[in-house]
């Protein structure tokens, strides 16, 4: 079959012309036969989002796929990393890609659909923010501590440490510290929007705070190879080859960061009213309009705040644990940020949106954890332009969690947690190893984003016990 076979059965020429020709060349290497070829080329023309999520279809039918909005003659241009992803995560950022505020897009390994824009998606737009492709946990983060203590004195310590993760962190909907907790960002400024100002005092509460959902503390075990002590040297810490004690927390802007989300989406929603039902959530807001520019100053708040939760879990805990801290790398991966990127061969400033992705620009640290009983990892950016120097926020979710709370037993997932030597806290049957990807397989897939300079294995962990509703 020639390329004019394909553009006689509708493939317009370009990206889909060429990726046609690959499957073709694919399928037909695979045993495939001319009848069959024809039947299959067929249905992925006529119906290109049903074959999203396929392995062998997936590039031909991405670059097939046309949103139901398009105010646009072409979608922005976009990359994918890994395959066999989410259809419907596939599908979400191929819209996004067709708002006429759109300028690029990228997906991650990690990719599964969410609200608008899809979890593990990147999405640069012109003029204007998208608060629900930033996301509901605002500035949710990453932050890793290493301590001058070696890893192997943890068996003899799990209690100690845990009775410390237990004493100062606060997990649930509504948790807060009794006895305040105090921090310059309650200093700042919150009068930049009406949510923030109204919000204040629930945020000073609950300063400090973890929350529920995915959020985590543990300890566990940070290893360093020579190699690793290397390039950490070149970022700036220097740590020789071992292994050490080490803490890493996961969690966002709490209740405050959700108001703020929650307002400015239904703002959004209301002046973008023609968008259709399934892209409402992709609704924006300009930065000539006061509502995209409070929400602008409102989020940079919110990362602030979230920056201050973790410093505090941080500053008590190495209080407690009595050791001096060699590293601390850390990160935002529900964001939104003023960035010059070149797009079509054009240098421009955008707003890149990260939600669920984490920054990958040339020589940027960051962390991307796996599950409660697989290893996390520090990474060094290696500033990919395709994916608009991201990289994925963590192994990313296969189920839901109503399905995860009917596909698993806490029996079960305490022989895999004891054959990881993980100790659990709490936590809930929706937050199990199971109900993610495979974080090595995660990795595996986005080695030309990002490098890795230490691996993290958790050994004592703590969620938020089951029944609270989730605010990652």
């Amino acid at each position: 079959m020639k390329t004019q076979d394909l553009i006689q059965l509708g493939v317009p020429q370009g990206a889909a012309l060429r990726s046609g020709m690959e499957f073709v060349a694919n399928f037909m290497t695979q045993g495939g036969d001319f009848v069959r070829l024809e039947e299959e080329l067929g249905a992925i023309i006529s119906k290109p989002e049903s074959f999203l999520g396929d392995p062998m279809r997936e590039a031909f039918a991405r670059d097939l796929y046309a949103p139901a909005y398009k105010q646009r003659d072409q979608i922005a241009p976009w990359h994918q990393w890994g395959v066999g992803l989410d259809a419907s995560a596939v599908q979400q950022l191929a819209n996004a890609c067709g708002l006429p505020v759109a300028v690029a897009g990228a997906l991650m390994p990690d990719a599964h659909s969410g609200y608008g824009l899809p979890i593990g998606g990147v999405l640069a737009t012109e003029d204007c923010v998208i608060p629900y492709a930033v996301g509901v946990d605002i500035a949710c983060r990453m932050r890793l501590t290493v301590y001058d203590r070696k890893a192997g004195t943890i068996a003899g310590q799990k209690g100690r440490l845990a009775n410390i993760i237990e004493s100062e962190t606060r997990f649930g909907m509504g948790c807060e510290f009794k006895q305040r907790r105090q921090h310059d960002v309650m200093d700042e400024d919150w009068n930049v929007s009406p949510i923030t100002r109204r919000h204040k005092d629930k945020a000073w509460a609950q300063l400090g705070t973890s929350g529920s959902g995915n959020h985590f503390v543990e300890f566990g075990a940070f290893s360093v190879s020579a190699d690793d002590a290397v390039a950490l040297k070149e970022s700036g810490f220097d740590i020789r080859p071992g292994e050490y004690i080490a803490l890493l927390s996961h969690s966002g802007s709490r209740g405050v960061g959700a108001q703020v989300c929650q307002h400015y989406s239904r703002i959004a929603m209301e002046r973008r009213y023609d968008l259709p039902n399934e892209m409402q959530h992709l609704a924006w807001l300009t930065f000539e309009e006061e509502a995209g520019q409070e929400y602008w100053a409102a989020m940079n708040l919110m990362g602030r705040y979230a920056e201050a939760n973790h410093a505090l879990i941080h500053k008590h805990i190495a209080k407690k644990v009595g050791a001096h801290v060699m590293l601390d790398i850390e990160n935002h991966h529900n964001f939104a940020w003023k960035e010059t990127h070149v797009v079509n061969g054009e240098s421009r400033e955008v707003i890149v949106h990260r939600k669920g992705a984490t920054p990958a620009g040339a020589g940027v640290l960051g962390v991307i954890p796996g599950s409660m009983a697989t290893p996390g990892f520090v990474v060094r950016g290696k500033g990919k332009p395709e994916s608009l120097n991201s990289a994925s926020h963590g192994a990313g979710r296969v189920m839901s969690r109503s399905q995860a709370l009917q596909s698993f037993a806490w029996g079960n997932v305490k022989r895999q947690l004891a054959a990881a030597g993980v100790e659990l806290l709490s936590a809930g049957l929706d937050e199990v190893p199971g109900v993610y990807k495979d974080i090595h397989s995660v990795m595996a897939a986005q080695t030309d984003l990002v490098e890795v300079l230490g691996k993290f294995e958790p050994r004592i962990v703590k969620m938020c016990p089951a029944g609270e509703k989730a605010e990652d």
